[in-house]
């Protein structure tokens, strides 16, 4: 029985490994419209969830994975902060902010 057991619990675990490499995740374009739309709600969701009384805005994406069979992403982004309030209208046209007090996440 204790070899039956053992048995079945390799199998499982060589059927994990081999399930589990279907989803890696590999790199894609920037501009996939998913992509796009997954970035701008990361970005919106940072303003959401920082204390910072100031909104950050998108600068640029230095790198972009996708989970393969799946609908997440990795990225890693580059934030600079805007003169304007998180909740005015039109952040993507804000300056950024200058000098000693300015920041990039």
């Amino acid at each position: 029985m204790l070899q039956h057991m053992t048995l079945l619990l390799g199998f499982m675990l060589i059927g994990m490994q081999v399930w589990s490499t279907h989803y890696e995740f590999v790199d894609i374009s920037k501009n996939m419209r998913y992509f796009v739309m997954s970035v701008e709600f990361a970005v919106f969701q940072y303003n959401e969830d920082s204390v910072d009384e100031y909104a950050y805005k998108l600068l640029r994406i230095r790198h972009s994975q996708h989970k393969r069979h799946t609908w997440i992403y990795l990225m890693d982004l580059e934030m600079g902060r805007t003169i304007c309030k998180k909740h005015e209208d039109d952040i993507e046209n804000c300056p950024l902010q200058e000098g000693p007090g300015d920041k990039k996440v």
